[in-house]
């Protein structure tokens, strides 16, 4: 989106979260250009036929912090229960993960702050009513994550890799998406996913 977001604020029911920052975290924020300029110049996003892709690079540009980061918070509320869905990822061996469906302002805000750990075969998938450029950061996230940018038909439009935590930076692609998909750093180079495979989406 060209409106920023976080993991991956609306005034919540624990006084403590609200207060602790004015920026919204996991939902739209207010449009900035450039999003990522430095990004921009490493790794352009390039047409893919008539799609916009950002094709992933042959070596990742960043490692996996440690996880999880010492610095992570106590968290102010009860986390909440989510719905659950499947992502499989038809072009890489078929691997299937569960995840967690944000689908609302409050949820989609809290992502998955607070979290210090999360399984290998698990994540969480924010879902969008509108396709935009959405960008996410990651306020109060305290493991490292690999955001997946997926479009509508659920081509991967971009990836996000070992994001790292407790940081306000933002992360974009620069094409358009419906979905973005979260899991722990380094899955989607370990399970040779990469930008321009298709996933399939269930449970939404």
């Amino acid at each position: 989106m060209r409106r920023l977001v976080a993991a991956l604020a609306l005034s919540f029911a624990a006084p403590a979260l609200a207060a602790g920052c004015e920026r919204k975290v996991e939902e739209p924020l207010p449009e900035v250009h450039p999003l990522d300029p430095s990004s921009a110049r490493i790794n352009p996003p390039k047409p893919w036929g008539r799609r916009c892709v950002k094709e992933t690079p042959a070596v990742a540009r960043r490692k996996p912090p440690p996880s999880p980061d010492p610095r992570c918070p106590a968290d102010p509320e009860r986390p909440p229960a989510l719905r659950a869905g499947k992502v499989t990822f038809t072009q890489a061996k078929g691997e299937t993960v569960t995840v967690e469906i944000a689908d609302n302002d409050h949820d989609r805000q809290r992502g998955l702050m607070y979290r210090k750990s999360m399984p290998d075969d698990r994540g969480m998938i924010f879902w969008f009513q509108e396709k935009e450029d959405h960008s996410f950061w990651m306020h109060n996230t305290c493991i490292p994550l690999d955001m997946l940018y997926i479009d509508s038909d659920g081509l991967i439009v971009g990836i996000e890799e070992s994001t790292p935590t407790m940081s306000d930076d933002t992360f974009a692609v620069g094409c358009p998406s419906q979905y973005v998909l979260e899991l722990n750093a380094g899955w989607t180079r370990a399970h040779g996913v990469r930008a321009g495979q298709r996933v399939k989406i269930e449970g939404i």
